[in-house]
């Protein structure tokens, strides 16, 4: 009679996710706050003051929560201006999720030049894939896609001119 195998520990260690960074973190408590200020429409230092009292907030990078939750509220018309260009509906007839990851998606392809598009697009369709519908990570990619080539140009030929 044969015993059972076992994985090997080194199996076993492999299989355990990747900690979350500082910044997807924010990138997470940042849109829990573009949710609550888009739903009860509370003043942002409510929704700030909301946000750092949940459980993991001091694991965030927290500049970068103050710079996207900030951000994107006081910018909010602006962004949405962008998003008009490539969502099919009205700004405010998209899921509060979807509106939020696309408020953060469009916020770092315009004021956060230090990260790479492909990099905020690929964050925003995790988030949405994370908290948001079903198919709403293909939405979101898709409207990213279309923000990026408006707003970062350059960066978009320059990576579509490799291929």
């Amino acid at each position: 009679m044969t015993e059972p195998t076992t994985a090997a520990p080194t199996q076993i260690a492999s299989k355990r996710p990747k900690p979350k960074s500082a910044r997807r973190r924010a990138r997470e408590v940042a849109l829990q706050g573009l949710y609550e200020w888009l739903i009860s429409g509370a003043e942002a230092s409510v929704v700030d003051a909301h946000m750092r009292e949940q459980d993991g907030f001091d694991k965030c990078d927290s500049a970068h929560f103050d710079a996207l939750l900030h951000g994107c509220i006081t910018q909010a018309v602006d962004i949405d201006t962008v998003l008009t260009h490539h969502v099919d509906r009205k700004t405010t007839q998209l899921s509060p999720v979807e509106h939020g990851v696309l408020m953060i998606g469009v916020y770092e392809l315009k004021h956060c030049i230090e990260i790479p598009y492909k990099v905020a697009i690929n964050e925003a369709v995790e988030l949405a894939k994370s908290f948001g519908g079903t198919d709403g990570h293909k939405y979101v990619n898709g409207v990213l896609d279309k923000a990026a080539a408006e707003l970062r140009s350059v960066e978009v030929n320059a990576a579509r001119a490799k291929r």
